[in-house]
């Protein structure tokens, strides 16, 4: 989730191992940027429909909820539906918001536990936050039914507005970690190949990957023309479809997952 401004330019150095984190102020708005735009939440439709058609019946656990918006869509497709989420303030909202349609464990990923396994597991724009993905990653792998997906998503290092970004000299590199996205907890910053590198390094076998929606703009400049009209939802479909052809240069890439059992 990027909205990149001048106020935003210059990245940090890499995350050290003493980094003590607030799980519970992570997702505040800092001065660099908002945690979550409008356009994010526009972007759950599009992450649903490239899933359909591979959504397996059965138990899912969502890993990470925020206020809930997403995990209100999964409750529409699961009567069976675990939620884990490490900031004690994001479990109080997100449950005010779904109620007794799902299960809410306040945990971290890797002190989990699961009771049984789940046929679909959901991970969205949260592998970037995680201190040690490829341990997790097979933590999960564990955790899935002989039939059971494991459905991953990050924001994309190569998104065409994040690129544009690092040509006004706003961000040193594509891959770079920016101020602002290090206060929201971010450790890296994935493109494709260092995506699928950490999933198949965890064991994990990719059915289908990808990008989900091609991203000529900013968050808060896709916001702005929302809320003005000057761009309609047909636009984002059109940026949609052309993502298809254009993965590496789309808003978040995607990886569905079956694990070696």
């Amino acid at each position: 989730m990027s909205g990149i401004s001048r106020a935003s330019a210059g990245c940090i150095a890499p995350i050290r191992d003493d980094d003590v984190r607030d799980l519970n102020q992570e997702f505040s708005d800092n001065q660099h940027r908002k945690y979550a735009y409008s356009f994010d939440y526009h972007m759950h439709d599009y992450m649903l429909r490239t899933f359909e058609p591979f959504l397996p019946k059965g138990r899912a656990l969502e890993l990470g909820c925020y206020e809930g918006a997403f995990t209100e869509k999964l409750t529409t497709l699961y009567d069976d539906l675990t939620v884990v989420e490490g900031a004690s303030k994001l479990i109080a909202k997100a449950q005010s918001r779904i109620g007794k349609r799902a299960n809410f464990i306040l945990d971290q990923f890797e002190r989990f536990k699961p009771r049984g396994c789940f046929e679909a597991i959901f991970l969205l724009h949260t592998l970037e936050h995680i201190d040690e993905p490829v341990p997790l990653l097979q933590r999960i792998g564990s955790w899935l039914s002989p039939d059971g997906r494991l459905f991953l998503a990050v924001p994309n290092a190569y998104a065409a507005s994040r690129q544009i970004a690092v040509a006004m000299g706003l961000i040193a590199s594509p891959t770079a970690v920016t101020q602002g996205e290090h206060l929201h907890g971010h450790r890296r910053t994935y493109c494709l190949e260092t995506f699928k590198g950490d999933i198949t390094a965890a064991g994990l076998n990719i059915v289908e990957s990808g990008g989900i929606l091609f991203k000529p703009l900013a968050n808060f400049q896709f916001d702005t023309l929302l809320e003005k009209q000057i761009i309609l939802k047909d636009f984002l479909d059109g940026c949609y479809l052309l993502g298809k052809h254009y993965p590496e240069l789309c808003a978040s890439i995607y990886a569905i997952c079956e694990a070696d059992h």
